[in-house]
């Protein structure tokens, strides 16, 4: 399958409910073999380095070799962005031992539909995808999608909050930014969320959004964030992978801020960069991390749900937005309680959070327009 081919097919896929379970098997675990230790491996579709969504997967087989110590064996591998290597190297680790092979977003997901049935011995975790269960015999993939409208609502508040409480001037700004790796529905779930945030705090909000068409290109972020910057956006989100870095880059150049995404973005940069960490008011989490070594624990109590996509989001802490170091400062005690109280809302469904999963077109844009500084 060509990588346009393949590519096409993820997003199709990221157009349906990302919740929707097809069939349910429980994985056999570590019943057999139980003194030898397991193989986890875990494969990058990239480098690590992005200080965000593959740096947090390498995290989660840490805690997984820190929680099980000899009882487990860990590898990454980085497959490099070249997608024509990503299947190849697939197979080739499915004829080895690994007992466990992680993978994560939603580029992989037509990959493991074309390599897990030739290797059923073998059970496969795909964390933040969705996977055509219905389109074959995969009943050793577990796939876990993020309900990251759930955090980015929260970080819609924050944001909107500190331009409504004159916490950042209305000479930095007047509107809040959103910069998007693709226009695709698990970027636009978190556009969703962010713009129903913001709208709770100023229902009468103005939102920039750019997409940069990539995930690996920080300086085409650092140039749509500049010109968002520019144009009138006191604070930006990025939600582009190392696209996004370009973003931080850009609020550290002119002296605006910007949120981080799926990792603390202010922390990871305190030491490195403490200059580009300043202007981080906080990041909004999607923990791959926490994903992975929960699906270990499944895994070793025989109780690995494959055969199902599980949506994890504030009720599991497996989303959530930094509320330490730049963000404990900026907010307010009356921001911090509403965000608070906006998130036990979410939890116990007093209050529905739109997904961008499933939104047809014509709402979509009509939403986007609805915004449009």
């Amino acid at each position: 399958m060509s990588t346009i081919t393949r590519r096409g097919l993820a997003t199709l896929l990221l157009g349906v409910a990302s919740i929707a379970t097809v069939g349910l098997a429980v994985a056999s675990g570590p019943a057999a073999a139980a003194d030898k230790p397991k193989k986890v491996i875990f494969l990058v579709n990239g480098t690590l380095g992005d200080k965000s969504y593959f740096d947090l997967g390498a995290a989660g087989i840490e805690a997984i070799k820190a929680k099980y110590g000899d009882a487990v064996e860990t590898k990454i591998l980085e497959m490099g962005t070249d997608q024509t290597k990503w299947q190849p190297a697939f197979e080739d680790v499915s004829e080895q031992d690994w007992d466990l092979i992680f993978a994560c977003t939603y580029e992989i997901s037509d990959i493991l539909a074309e390599v897990a049935p030739n290797h059923p011995d073998k059970t496969y975790a795909v964390i933040d995808a969705v996977v055509p269960f219905e389109q074959g015999d995969l009943g050793n993939i577990y796939a876990v999608s993020f309900k990251q409208n759930e955090g980015s609502y929260l970080a819609g508040i924050l944001a909107a909050g500190l331009l409504n409480d004159g916490t950042i001037p209305a000479d930095q700004g007047t509107s809040i930014g959103f910069l998007g790796g693709m226009d695709i529905p698990g970027i636009n779930d978190f556009l969703t969320g962010y713009i129903e945030g913001a709208r709770s705090v100023n229902p009468d909000i103005k939102v920039a959004i750019s997409y940069a068409g990539t995930f690996d290109d920080a300086a085409k972020g650092k140039e749509l964030a500049l010109a968002q910057y520019r144009s009138g956006t006191a604070i930006g989100f990025n939600v582009a992978g190392q696209t996004g870095l370009g973003q931080l880059a850009a609020a550290k150049e002119v002296g605006k801020w910007a949120l981080g995404v799926n990792s603390d973005q202010e922390a990871i940069f305190k030491d490195s960069d403490p200059a580009m960490a300043a202007w981080v008011a906080s990041s909004m989490v999607k923990k791959v991390d926490v994903a992975m070594l929960r699906a270990y624990d499944l895994y070793v109590e025989g109780k690995l749900p494959v055969g199902k996509v599980e949506a994890l989001g504030l009720a599991e802490d497996a989303v959530g937005l930094v509320e330490t170091g730049n963000m404990a400062k900026l907010a307010s005690p009356a921001l911090k309680e509403q965000i608070a109280t906006a998130k036990a809302g979410i939890i116990d469904g007093s209050i529905k959070v739109t997904s961008g999963f499933g939104l047809d077109t014509d709402t979509l844009n009509t939403l986007r327009d609805s915004v449009r500084p």
